[in-house]
């Protein structure tokens, strides 16, 4: 198992990218793909049109969310835990995502995942 970390600025306040993050019209309009999101720790999330899924752990309205997270297309039974932590930074959010329990082989491919796939997206959105 390996673990990612990354820290960015986003040009938004947290409250904005929480809710980018944890409402389902928000994540699909940011990504382009379709997004169910429950609310609540319990609730079930997928994202990129069910490629990636998990249950929402914990859920501290604009300062944190915990997830577990799985591929479509990883073993069965094999899960990951992010943690998404928001700061407020002058006129934006310093994120920092913590992906832990990754499976072997993984690594790399969701450390460019991402960067490619939400951060980039991100940007963009609130650009």
């Amino acid at each position: 198992m390996s673990k990612l970390h990354h820290e960015i600025k986003l040009p938004a306040p947290p409250e904005a990218v929480y809710a980018a993050l944890a409402q389902s019209s928000l994540h699909a309009a940011f990504t382009g793909e379709a997004a169910e999101i429950g609310e609540g720790a319990g609730s079930h999330w997928s994202a990129y049109g069910g490629k990636i899924s998990g249950i929402n752990i914990e859920l501290v309205p604009d300062r944190r969310i915990v997830q577990t997270w799985r591929a479509g297309n990883w073993p069965e039974g094999a899960h990951s835990l992010v943690r998404f932590d928001l700061q407020a930074d002058g006129d934006g959010t310093t994120l920092s995502l913590d992906h832990d329990a990754i499976p072997e082989g993984m690594g790399e491919h969701l450390d460019g995942g991402w960067k490619q796939m939400y951060w980039g997206k991100l940007r963009a959105f609130f650009g």
